[in-house]
C-alpha cells in the first residue's frame, strides 16, 4: 500500500466506527514513508499507537509525540545479550533498552511485549517483572502462538497459569480490572512503578470479547490472527470499488473462536495443517 492508499482505507474504517489504529510490522520504522504515514493518520479522530522492535525509536521519538502517539509497544523477548543475539541475529539489546528508557523519559506509556517460550526464555519472567517494579514500563507476557515459519510446537507453550505460578515464587501479583475488548489480563506488584499483563491466546482464549481487525501491508483485511480468509481491499480500492461492503462481508465471516481452525486444547493443534501467514506478514 502507498501512503495515500493507507490513509484512504484508514478513513473508511474510521467512518465505520474504528477508533484506534496501530502501526505494526515487520518493523514500521524502517519504511521510508513512515513519517508521512504517521503524520497523515494523526489527523484522523483515532487513538494512534505503534509496535516496534525499538532499534530506531530514538530517531522518531519527536515525531511520535508530535503526532499525538501516547503509547508504544516494544517487542523484546529477552534481557540476556547472548539470547537476544540468538533470537534476533543482531547485537542491539543495549540500543533497544536505551530507547525504551528514552521513551519513558519522554512520558510515553511503554509496553514491552515478551513472547514466552518454554526452554528458551521462561527463566527470565521474574527479571521482566522486576523491571516493571523498578521502572514505569508495562510488561506483556504473550503465550507462544503458531504462525508460518516460527517453529511453533505445543511443548514450547508456557501458559498463563505457569507464568503466574513462576512469578508467584518471588512476587505477590495483584490482579487489575479488565476493560472491555482487552486482550490482556493485567497485574501489578505492590509498590511497583509499572505493571505486567498476560495475553493467554493459547490456554485461555478471549475470542468472544476481541474486536481487533488487521490490514496487511499488501492491503488484505483479516478479522482474526488465525483467519484462513482474507479480503483484498487494496485491489478493490485501486479499481474504484466501494470498500464498505467488503469490510462488512469480511466481518460477517468471522469465526466464533481462533479463526475457526485452532482447537481450544492447544496441545491437540497440528501446526503443519494450519493455513496462515507469518506474523511479520500479518502485522505483529
Amino acid at each position: 500500500m502507498q501512503t495515500d492508499e493507507i490513509l484512504s482505507l484508514a478513513k473508511t474504517f474510521v467512518d465505520q466506527g474504528v477508533n484506534k489504529i496501530r502501526l505494526t510490522g515487520g518493523e514500521p520504522l524502517v519504511r521510508k514513508e513512515f513519517p508521512d504515514i504517521l503524520a497523515a493518520l494523526s489527523k484522523l479522530p483515532v487513538k494512534l499507537t505503534l509496535t516496534s522492535n525499538g532499534v530506531f525509536l530514538d530517531k522518531y521519538l519527536g515525531l511520535v509525540k508530535e503526532c499525538g502517539v501516547r503509547s508504544v509497544n516494544i517487542s523484546l523477548d529477552t534481557l540476556n545479550r547472548d539470547r537476544f543475539l540468538l533470537l534476533t541475529k543482531r547485537e542491539k539489546l543495549e540500543v533497544v533498552k536505551a530507547n525504551i528508557d528514552r521513551a519513558v523519559e519522554q512520558g510515553l506509556h511503554v509496553k514491552v511485549n515478551m513472547v514466552v517460550m518454554k526452554g528458551i526464555n521462561e527463566n527470565e519472567l521474574c527479571d521482566f517483572v522486576q523491571w516493571s517494579v523498578d521502572s514505569p514500563v508495562h510488561i506483556r507476557f504473550i503465550e507462544f502462538m503458531p504462525f508460518t515459519g516460527n517453529q511453533w510446537h505445543q511443548n514450547k507453550v508456557f501458559t498463563k497459569d505457569q507464568i503466574l505460578k513462576t512469578i508467584a515464587g518471588k512476587f505477590d501479583a495483584i490482579p487489575l480490572g479488565k476493560e472491555p475488548h482487552e486482550t490482556a489480563h493485567k497485574y501489578f506488584v505492590k509498590g511497583a512503578k509499572g505493571s505486567f499483563a498476560i495475553i493467554s491466546t493459547m490456554s485461555h482464549p478471549f475470542c468472544g470479547d476481541c474486536n481487533r481487525l488487521r490490514l496487511t501491508a499488501d492491503g488484505k483485511m483479516r478479522n482474526c490472527l488465525f483467519a484462513t480468509h482474507e479480503t483484498d481491499l487494496l485491489t478493490a480500492l485501486r479499481s474504484g470499488q466501494s470498500i464498505e461492503p467488503l469490510i462488512i462481508e469480511n466481518l460477517r465471516q468471522k469465526k466464533e473462536k481462533l479463526g475457526g481452525q485452532l482447537v481450544e486444547q492447544f496441545e491437540k493443534i497440528q501446526p503443519e495443517t494450519l493455513q496462515n501467514r507469518s506474523m511479520i506478514a500479518i502485522g505483529g
